[in-house]
């Protein structure tokens, strides 16, 4: 089986996860093409994205010029087709949260991929995110390139799912991923109750390289949050907190993994909360130091106001760190609270300072059998090959091919796919 992974940009210090979830696939017998629209000029401070670039095409290194060349080359092969497509693109920039010219370079991008995928014999195409790289996918079958799926993450598709056309996109595919029950719940409410069938769960898995690492005490008084420092992250609200825990004395250091464009309205923030000897900013870092980060921490601080569910939060889990975190999207199916981390309402600064404290207060024996909890809990929901095997069968269902040897063995291991189960 021969499928596609269309994505916007990859590879990506933040996606890590789509990265592992191909290879994942790839150990399945499932062989991939990656598509992206950009990336290839990007730093990529993980040796294994700078693996994947080199295994990447992209749609735009070349310029507009191969676009409008393929644009034509469509326009005149099927008239009628591209037509179809053309007044498909826009319908979808009617109303959408991007602007209308933009629409027609999506369907620019579909009119290169197609070709693409029709050389290299693709049967499929999935893609992350209900955004633009899904638009793209629907336009590649509305030209008569192979039918799509797409795995549905949230935020941003629950923030504007009508001007994403949502609905749409969900309609079309030949199959939906989503990637928690709760995220299910919100693709649901954008279809009829028929296409329900076809919203499947697949979570996202944990890296061999967290769950299969010696065990690491959790020790001393270090905090980390890793993310990117965006809004959504509530960075800002994790200082309040941090400012609260300083000014009643609590011995504690918090270390922001990540970069991104609030770092300098942060950095602001740390220097009038007199926050500079407790806060540190690491900037951008790969997969291997944001490891060595959490194991160099008591437990992982999520502060977000809207997430789907983080990849990092399973990977302190599967490192043994408790998880401090707001109680919203997908995040309460994986942390329970005084079982293997804390949950506390999202934007309330008092409330995230009283769960610092509780697990700075810990005591070893009490923070260990939290952390063994928590590793035995992700591991039992997010096994990276576990959940790639179910996608696999997905995919291999739509195109009517037997189950690889590995799929059989995963069935008979517990892993169930279709119907409504998780």
């Amino acid at each position: 089986m021969k499928i596609a992974y269309l994505i916007n940009h990859y590879p990506k210090v933040s996606h890590t996860f789509i990265r592992r979830e191909i290879i994942a696939l790839e150990r399945q017998g499932v062989e991939v093409l990656r598509v992206a629209v950009r990336g290839w000029d990007d730093a990529a401070p993980d040796p294994q994205d700078q693996q994947e670039k080199n295994r990447t095409h992209y749609l735009l290194r070349h310029g507009l010029m191969p676009l409008l060349q393929s644009t034509l080359a469509e326009a005149v092969a099927a008239p009628v087709r591209f037509f179809k497509a053309l007044g498909l693109a826009l319908r979808l920039g009617h109303r959408a949260d991007r602007p209308m010219p933009l629409h027609l370079i999506y369907l620019a991008e579909a009119c290169m991929a197609v070709r693409l995928l029709r050389a290299q014999g693709i049967s499929h195409v999935h893609a992350h995110f209900g955004t633009n790289s899904t638009e793209v996918a629907l336009l590649i079958e509305a030209l008569g390139g192979p039918g799509y799926s797409f795995t549905c993450h949230g935020s941003e598709e629950f923030d504007k799912p009508e001007s994403l056309h949502l609905g749409e996109k969900i309609r079309r595919a030949r199959f939906v991923v989503a990637i928690t029950s709760f995220c299910r719940s919100q693709v649901y409410r954008w279809v009829d109750h028929t296409h329900w069938p076809k919203i499947q769960v697949v979570r996202c898995g944990v890296d061999p390289a967290f769950h299969t690492f010696k065990p690491v005490p959790a020790t001393g008084k270090r905090l980390v949050a890793v993310g990117r420092l965006c809004e959504q992250k509530g960075h800002l609200l994790l200082l309040e907190a941090a400012a609260r825990l300083a000014a009643e004395g609590v011995d504690f250091e918090l270390v922001l993994a990540g970069d991104g464009e609030l770092r300098e309205p942060i950095e602001a923030r740390i220097a009038e909360l007199k926050l500079e000897r407790k806060v540190r900013i690491t900037g951008w870092i790969g997969s291997d130091q944001v490891r060595e980060e959490m194991l160099a921490a008591r437990a992982l601080v999520v502060s977000s106001f809207a997430e789907g569910l983080p990849v990092v939060a399973m990977e302190a889990m599967a490192l043994r760190r408790p998880v401090i975190s707001t109680a919203i999207a997908g995040i309460p199916e994986l942390v329970v609270p005084q079982e293997n981390g804390w949950l506390v309402p999202a934007g309330d600064p008092k409330a995230l300072a009283r769960a610092m404290a509780a697990c700075l207060a810990c005591d070893d024996a009490t923070l260990q059998g939290m952390g063994e909890a928590a590793r035995v809990r992700v591991l039992g929901s997010h096994d990276v090959d576990l959940e790639a095997s179910r996608l696999a069968a997905l995919f291999r269902d739509q195109l009517g091919e037997e189950p690889a040897m590995s799929d059989l063995h995963a069935s008979a291991h517990g892993v169930v796919v279709g119907g409504h189960g998780d």
